[in-house]
């Protein structure tokens, strides 16, 4: 989708808008309007897809615009947006036909170089049914670039990854973009993370200070059990590190705490965490590139 089209993510005022055409072949125009601009512009077969239906639409190119006349046939009000990838979500605020969503894809033309766009429209019901429902929405296998700060005495390691060590401002772990820290992983064992308990408000600084990132996340070598093992924590009861770990989790929601259960699978999951973020982070450029390269909307007969 590109940038100047790209609804916001929120609701934020927007309204949904269904208009008739006079194209016999795309006989509805479906749009979403913020503040009185149109943000995203669509030609329609249909209002609304038929039970477990999808349809498939034409962006509406600024050639269609100007000289075309329309008819509102429905104004509702937004009640989200949330755009995941190729995905953007829907919500309206009323009582049926309130939940659908767009996928946007681009297809390589089979006589000639370069793609084009195909863009489907269809329900929740129909989104559930896919096959393609447990699919996750990042893909491929990115080539990643992690930094490992110089005070891990015994890093994890990332098999496949470009890795090179050097002084972190914060966490242990960092995922780079064209040398631009993009996601960043604070490691705890079960000991370290029982002696921030005893210095409470510099774990909260250090969670304020991984806050800042675009991605970040704190990954325990323990299950959340041990915190709970008088065996395990020492001299503080359970009921006081169960507070303080509620606590954390409260006031820095943007930095989840990750109970891995051990060092291995610590690892793993900062592994698949910083792939999962590249591959997020190629995908949005290539939608970007695509995008200014495609001026057609379907391709030729």
């Amino acid at each position: 989708m590109p940038a100047e089209t790209d609804p916001p993510a929120g609701d934020a005022g927007t309204v949904w808008v269904v208009e008739r055409t006079d194209n016999p072949r795309f006989p509805y125009r479906i749009s979403l309007e913020q503040a009185g601009r149109v943000t995203l512009a669509l030609r329609t077969q249909e209002k609304w897809p038929g039970p477990g239906g999808q349809i498939f639409c034409l962006r509406e190119r600024p050639e269609d615009g100007p000289t075309a006349t329309f008819e509102t046939v429905e104004r509702v009000p937004v009640a989200a947006l949330t755009r995941r990838g190729r995905k953007l979500s829907v919500a309206l605020d009323r009582p049926r036909n309130k939940r659908c969503e767009f996928l946007f894809l681009t297809r390589a033309y089979k006589h000639q170089p370069g793609e084009y766009e195909q863009i489907f429209f269809r329900t929740a019901s129909a989104v559930r049914a896919h096959k393609t429902r447990g699919r996750p929405q990042t893909f491929g296998e990115p080539a990643i670039e992690v930094v490992i700060d110089t005070r891990e005495r015994y890093p994890w390691h990332f098999p496949g990854a470009t890795v090179r060590r050097q002084p972190l401002a914060a966490g242990g772990y960092a995922l780079l973009d064209r040398e631009h820290v993009v996601a960043v992983v604070e490691r705890k064992t079960l000991q370290t993370l029982l002696a921030d308990v005893g210095r409470i408000q510099i774990l909260h600084r250090q969670l304020g200070e991984l806050s800042t990132y675009p991605h970040a996340a704190v990954v325990i070598e323990a299950q959340y059990g041990d915190f709970l093992d008088p065996e395990k924590i020492g001299r503080w009861s359970a009921a006081h590190v169960a507070r303080v770990l509620a606590e954390v989790a409260a006031l820095h929601p943007g930095v989840p705490l990750v109970y891995a259960g051990n060092r291995k699978l610590a690892a793993q999951w900062a592994h698949g965490f910083f792939a999962a973020v590249a591959a997020r982070l190629e995908e949005r450029a290539a939608d970007a590139a695509v995008q200014v390269a495609v001026p057609r909307a379907e391709p030729p007969e």
